[in-house]
């Protein structure tokens, strides 16, 4: 068995049915590539082959009421994959309206904790003979960099088949009985968190002296609690909405160049002129800049040892959005120095404090509380906490086969949160910035302005650049 770390446990105990904390990656293929032709059956045969060496496919949860502890992983002996590969035809005209729409019904519902968390769903009848894949799986057991790892382990360089990691095909995440989870969740409890607790206490006590330092000498990244309320700040439903599209890399990366930034700085101010034009449209723009978080993967970092071992290795930075400048080319600028000022100010914070203190989530009563935050509509009586969750993801800048199919974009998708009903992800892959956007339908029901915004900002950033 493999006990889940506090951080990846969190994520169970913060779902609700309004609030689904699973990932999504859609997949646009060309299945003309796949070898001997593409049928259904046959793509789903490749896949099983595949996830016989993938051991995080084939684990799921288990628990006890005497286990005091997190659920631990334990290998499911009746993994049965057409349990989690599913078929279904887009409408017609088969465009990426109609993918959304069914990606975002599929993204409303819960995954099935009885089995692995995470399923695939493929879908036929696009326009030009084209398909897509969506991928669904819960965020207790992958993060942004694991899920693309995980994606990296389904794609290969070339059409044909790979071979197998023999050790991988031997790893198993195990058994375990009643007793045994019970007795080393309680050795973890009782024993490792006084523990833990003594020694991350100083190091927790120096994250507020320190930003209030540098809040004096305005170096500092925003607070939470301190973002402006938008439309997308409310309490949210199970309902969501799903946009995507795609830009040339080379357009932004002339940006980049032209103005001296790194292409984090370039999509932030890209999101940024985006927000900043749709919120005009609905005469709710906000006066001071909105806040962005950020999620930052701490893979790599050094492991302190009041840390549990995970999947999810991730910290968050905040990060002001320049929707408060009007010219684009000085809220370029402006979105470079304020990142410089967050990254700075989070280098100086423990990379492993929120992994830590997560270890001392209790489940039971913490998913009591997310329930009644939620049904009770408790973020509406607080400050807003931040406004959009931004992501950027590194891919691969060359050709990829899903399956066998030429990949023709990939566009993650993260969950959204009472209080920020607004989630926007870009993938860099194969010359293209791949753009995806989650929201709450209720809270964001104009979701394809966003990325028409998104994308005409490009345009006016690249000829300023040209």
């Amino acid at each position: 068995m493999q006990r889940l770390s506090g951080l990846d446990a969190s994520f169970l105990y913060l779902e609700t049915r309004s609030q689904l904390m699973h990932v999504i990656g859609i997949i646009e293929i060309d299945p003309a590539t796949v070898p001997g032709g593409y049928t259904f059956e046959k793509m789903r045969d490749e896949l099983e082959r595949r996830l016989s060496a993938m051991p995080t496919f084939r684990r799921k949860l288990a628990n006890s009421v005497l286990n005091i502890d997190h659920p631990v992983w334990i290998e499911d002996t009746d993994f049965d994959i057409q349990r989690h590969v599913h078929r279904v035809a887009v409408p017609s005209p088969g465009s990426e309206r109609e993918v959304a729409d069914f990606c975002a019904h599929l993204a409303g519902q819960t995954l099935d904790r009885g089995k692995p968390l995470w399923e695939l769903w493929i879908m036929e009848g696009l326009a030009g003979g084209k398909a897509a894949a969506m991928l669904r799986m819960h965020h207790a057991g992958v993060d942004g960099v694991t899920s693309a790892d995980l994606l990296a382990q389904l794609c290969t360089l070339t059409p044909d088949p790979p071979e197998l990691d023999e050790d991988k095909v031997k790893e198993s995440a195990g058994g375990t009985s009643r007793a045994t989870m019970a007795a080393g969740g309680a050795v973890n409890y009782f024993v490792q968190r006084p523990i833990a607790m003594a020694k991350l206490l100083p190091a927790t006590l120096r994250v507020p002296v320190g930003w209030f330092k540098r809040a004096r000498s305005s170096d500092a990244m925003p607070a939470p609690f301190q973002a402006p309320r938008t439309p997308f700040n409310a309490p949210i439903t199970p309902h969501r909405v799903v946009a995507m599209s795609q830009v040339p890399m080379s357009d932004v990366k002339k940006i980049k160049n032209h103005f001296g930034v790194k292409i984090n700085d370039v999509v932030l101010a890209l999101v940024a002129g985006a927000l900043r034009d749709y919120l005009i449209r609905l005469d709710a723009l906000p006066a001071q800049p909105l806040v962005a978080m950020v999620p930052v993967s701490v893979h790599g970092a050094d492991e302190a040892d009041l840390v549990t071992e995970g999947t999810n290795k991730v910290s968050g930075m905040f990060t002001e959005l320049a929707t408060d400048v009007e010219d684009p080319a000085q809220r370029i600028e402006a979105s470079a120095r304020a990142a410089q000022i967050s990254k700075a100010h989070h280098a100086d914070i423990d990379a492993n404090i929120l992994r830590a203190w997560a270890q001392f989530a209790p489940g039971t009563t913490m998913a009591a509380m997310m329930k009644i935050y939620g049904d009770r509509q408790l973020s509406n009586l607080h400050p807003t906490v931040f406004n959009v969750l931004v992501s950027n993801v590194p891919g691969p800048d060359f050709p990829l086969y899903f399956l066998g199919a030429r990949v023709e974009g990939v566009y993650p998708l993260g969950p959204i949160f009472h209080g920020g009903g607004l989630n926007i992800t870009v993938f860099s892959a194969d010359g293209h910035l791949n753009f995806g956007l989650l929201g709450c339908k209720e809270l964001v029901p104009d979701e394809w302005s966003i990325v028409e915004s998104f994308k005409a900002e490009v345009k006016v950033l690249a000829d300023l650049a040209g």
